[in-house]
């Protein structure tokens, strides 16, 4: 089979080999069970053009995709190469990528037009094809070993999903595919297999469907029509799923409606719903949505609500989703509410109007479509919904604002008018997602249906290359593994126990403590010759006026200390810190030593507002001796200040800090430490008064 294939590549009469092929029935050894490969070889072997339209840069694979290409076209597959060869710039056409780069070509011109007709997510032969393309997208060239066995199902890899999805908007997009790809194969080992790829559409199309008919019904239509706000999703219609608004300690049950520009509730009123109430997504009103915990009464016991507070509103709202067991129907909410939100956000942050602003709507409700499309074919994996939606996952990725900023600047809109005017037959057309909702039969505000020739660019990717949105993206991600393998080692390195943590605590904090005692040492004068010198030392630095310097050099120290450690330290294990670990405790110990713990942080606390009263006592002259005292000692700390250099003030506090307890001064120290302590001590402290809330406020 190869060494067919390479003939082929050698240039040996591609007719003559397709016979030898399917008479020896190697293409089923190469698909296994796709059959459909095999008929069309046959049909190739009897084509009179059979031999102009073989490609020989390519594999079979990729010969035949692009022969589909051809078909949905109407241009034969050598026309095909002709205007790649003429449109393409020089380094897409390196014979090292010439085949994949070709094969994108035609890949993307055929998904650029094939999107364009209403319903093609039902279409059989659609998602044929672009499974396909992502099997030819990875073994492209002639001389491509075959990546399938007889004995194994047919699969694609992520990198081959991500490039081919992502030219169809609904489907996929450059932000997001990585993540849906690992959703779609978390069951088949990491390749994506068609059974699970056609369930995925299939939901997808349900989802559209589904989607259609509750922005067509009269649901909410009198308010919605002002602003034409479509409807995305609805919950708490079934009675033993209701959904259930807390505004204080007041609850009802109703129906939670999401459109794309806010949320509303209609409260169950006995057999009807009473006015739905408006929570705006849209403007800027400093709105909160995080997730609560509610429960009967005010008690917080149940991790199933989603709080919305906004500066509209007197107090935060909060929506409760009760369920069984679990939060992932308020996990659900949680993500698309925001979504909504951060897409307005990021409207009004780049002021964002006309068709954009409909196109970054239309990515918004195409991220929900998603989401509920996974939900539908029922994957028995956990979903982490916001991981899937663009808005929410660039707020949680590091560096997601300049994806949104790439995603912002991106002109392809602006090209698409600019160019207009320069259309010729043939070439790329690229599909916004705007354009996508409305093929799918809703309208979201003005389109741009009209497909215009943007070069080999479709929507975020482009043929042979990588977008600038597509390097934001990477750029991105890379950053995010960084993030998730310091976030493990954390983890890892967490340990239980308030005596456990001081104790590794103090083995963190070992080289400070050490460094302290050091200094201490010095500034009571243990070893007086040290500490001459150290005073000499300094107090000629900060004269010089090199103290700048002098912390200059120590960081410098340090950044050189952190490079040799780096460069003298590959290769060897890091060193762990070894922690002695303290004798197990029962639970009555714990509680003790945390009600010991309450206690000291209770006695510090009434001691920091014993100090804030006698300071308040001390402005307002409480005790008249003692603020005199103060009030002298601040001006002369000001003539100081105002007429002394500042070196020579640094130099002064230096010389008053570390001569203290040296031997001449030690006898006067003792002294006025004592004066100064008696002082303190005669301060009364500023009165307080403690109110208790009447009962009626508290009622009330």
């Amino acid at each position: 089979m190869v060494s067919g294939m390479l003939e082929l590549a050698a240039g040996s009469k591609p007719r003559n080999l397709l016979e030898d092929l399917v008479r020896e029935g190697s293409f089923k050894w190469l698909f296994g069970k796709r059959c459909s490969f095999n008929e069309e070889f046959e049909e190739m072997v009897r084509s009179p053009s059979a031999q102009r339209n073989w490609i020989p840069e390519l594999s079979p694979v990729a010969n035949l995709v692009v022969r589909r290409c051809s078909k949905v076209l109407g241009v034969p597959s050598s026309e095909l190469q002709e205007c790649f060869n003429a449109e393409a710039a020089d380094f897409v056409k390196h014979p090292s990528m010439y085949a994949r780069n070709f094969l994108e070509y035609c890949s993307f011109r055929t998904l650029s037009l094939s999107i364009q007709v209403t319903g093609h997510l039902a279409d059989k032969k659609f998602r044929r094809l672009t499974y396909d393309m992502m099997l030819a997208w990875e073994a492209p060239a002639a001389a491509s070993q075959p990546l399938l066995n007889v004995n194994e199902d047919i699969s694609v890899g992520g990198e081959a999903f991500s490039r081919i999805a992502s030219a169809v908007p609904i489907i996929a997009n450059v932000i997001i595919s990585e993540n849906l790809f690992e959703v779609l194969t978390k069951s088949t080992g990491g390749r994506l297999q068609f059974s699970i790829y056609d369930k995925y559409l299939s939901g997808l199309e349900r989802a559209i469907r589904k989607m259609k008919n509750q922005s067509e019904s009269s649901l909410l239509s009198a308010v919605r029509s002002a602003r034409g706000e479509k409807i995305l999703e609805v919950d708490g219609t079934v009675t033993t799923q209701p959904v259930l608004e807390h505004v204080g300690m007041s609850t009802w049950p109703g129906r939670l409606v999401l459109t794309d520009h806010a949320l509303y509730f209609e409260a169950l009123h006995i057999m009807s719903y009473n006015k739905a109430k408006r929570y705006d997504l849209a403007d800027d009103l400093k709105q909160v949505v995080k997730p609560e915990m509610t429960g009967p009464w005010g008690t917080r016991l149940f991790d199933k609500a989603v709080s919305y507070k906004s500066i509209s509103l007197s107090e935060s709202v909060v929506f409760e989703f009760p369920e069984l067991k679990g939060h992932t129907r308020r996990d659900y909410w949680l993500a698309i509410i925001r979504e909504i939100l951060y897409v307005h956000r990021f409207i009004n942050k780049y002021q964002i109007n006309g068709v954009e602003r409909e196109e970054a709507l239309s990515k918004a409700v195409l991220g929900i479509l998603r989401i509920q499309a996974v939900q539908d074919i029922g994957l028995a994996i956990p979903l982490q919904c916001e991981t899937l939606l663009v808005f929410n996952l660039c707020d949680q990725l590091p560096g997601g604002d300049l994806i949104l900023e790439s995603f912002a600047n991106m002109s392809t809109l602006r090209e698409l008018d600019q160019t207009n005017n320069s259309k010729a037959s043939g070439g790329i057309y690229s599909v916004s997602a705007l354009d996508v909702v409305s093929n799918l039969g809703f309208v979201f505000g003005t389109s741009s249906n009209n497909p215009t020739e943007a070069g080999l660019v479709v929507g975020e990717i482009a043929v042979g290359e990588m977008s600038s949105l597509e390097r934001a993206v990477r750029e991105s991600k890379n950053n995010y593994e960084k993030v998730v393998l310091a976030q493990t080692t954390i983890d890892g390195v967490k340990v239980d126990g308030i005596d456990t943590n001081l104790a590794l605590m103090k083995e963190l904090l070992s080289p400070m403590r050490e460094l302290g005692k050091f200094l201490l040492s010095l500034v009571i004068w243990d070893d007086p010759v040290k500490s001459s010198v150290f005073c000499l030392v300094f107090s000629y630095i900060i004269c010089r006026g090199w103290l700048g310097y002098t912390f200059a050099l120590m960081f410098i120290f340090v950044a050189v200390f952190m490079v040799l450690t780096q460069f003298c330290g590959q290769g060897m294990p890091i060193d762990e810190v070894k922690v002695m670990a303290p004798p197990g405790t029962n639970t009555m110990e714990q509680l003790l030593a945390f009600q010991n713990a309450i206690s000291q942080t209770e006695g510090f606390i009434q001691d920091v507002n014993i100090v804030l009263l006698k300071i308040r006592a001390l402005l307002l002259c409480i005790s008249p001796q003692a603020s005199k005292k103060l009030s002298v000692a601040l001006l002369t700390t000001a003539l100081i200040l105002a007429f002394i250099p500042s070196k020579y003030i640094v130099l002064l506090i230096f010389l008053e800090t570390f001569t203290r307890y040296s031997p001449p001064r030690t006898a006067s120290t003792e002294r006025w430490m004592r004066r100064l302590r008696e002082w303190w001590f005669s301060i009364p402290a500023a009165p307080v008064v403690l109110e208790r809330e009447k009962e009626e406020k508290k009622r009330k």
